[in-house]
C-alpha cells in the first residue's frame, strides 16, 4: 500500500491519508446501519488491485469504494473526481453510483466536482464484478487541499458526503 502519491506541504502518503478517510467512512456507513467490509484496516498489508476486487466480489457487496488522493504537476488543481469502468458489466450501474455519489460529496466538503471519468484503465475496476467506482477525494499535489485532506474535520466531511451520496444511490436504486 505504499505507492501512490504524498501530500506536497505535509508529505503524508497517500495511503496514509485514504486510511484515515476510509476509517472515518465506515464509522459513518455502520451509524446508518450498513455492514462494511475493509480490503485493510492498517499499512502493513500487502494485497493487490486485483486481490481486492476478487475479495469484494466474493462477498457479494452492493458497492465497492476505492478511495484515493489525486496528484498532478499542476499544483493548482483541487477538487473531488469520481472514476468507474467504461465498458465491463458494471459500467452502468457503476456510473449511476457515481452520479449520487459526486454531488453529495462536493456538497458536504465544498470541493470543486472535476466530474465523472470513465475508462477501463484500473485493474480494481476491471476486475469487479459489483458496482465500484474510485473516488479522488482531492489533490496532495495542491498544497491547501493537502493540508484539508489531512484534517479531521474535513476528513469527517468527506465521510459524511460520501455516505449520504451512497444513501442517495441506494434509494434510487431500489425505487426508495
Amino acid at each position: 500500500v505504499s505507492s501512490g502519491t504524498a501530500g506536497v506541504k505535509t508529505r503524508i502518503p497517500e495511503y496514509k491519508t485514504v486510511l484515515e478517510i476510509s476509517l472515518k467512512l465506515r464509522e459513518a456507513l455502520e451509524a446508518q446501519g450498513a455492514e462494511v467490509y475493509m480490503t485493510r484496516e492498517t499499512h502493513d498489508v500487502n494485497i493487490s488491485n486485483q486481490e481486492r476486487a476478487k475479495m469484494m466480489n466474493a462477498l457479494g457487496v452492493d458497492l465497492v469504494l476505492r478511495i484515493h488522493c489525486d496528484g498532478a504537476e499542476n499544483r493548482s488543481k483541487h477538487g473531488i473526481a469520481l472514476y468507474c469502468s467504461k465498458s465491463n458489466s458494471i459500467a452502468a450501474e457503476s456510473y449511476r453510483a457515481c452520479e449520487a455519489i459526486l454531488p453529495a460529496v462536493c456538497a458536504a466538503t465544498g470541493a470543486k466536482e472535476n466530474g465523472i471519468v470513465s475508462n477501463d484503465n484500473y485493474t480494481g475496476q476491471n476486475w469487479s464484478t459489483v458496482p465500484c467506482l474510485m473516488v479522488e477525494c482531492g489533490f496532495a499535489s495542491n498544497p491547501d487541499e493537502d493540508v484539508l485532506l489531512n484534517t479531521e474535520d474535513y476528513q469527517w466531511k468527506l465521510a459524511e458526503g460520501l455516505t449520504q451520496g451512497i444513501i442517495d444511490y441506494i434509494a434510487a436504486r431500489d425505487g426508495e
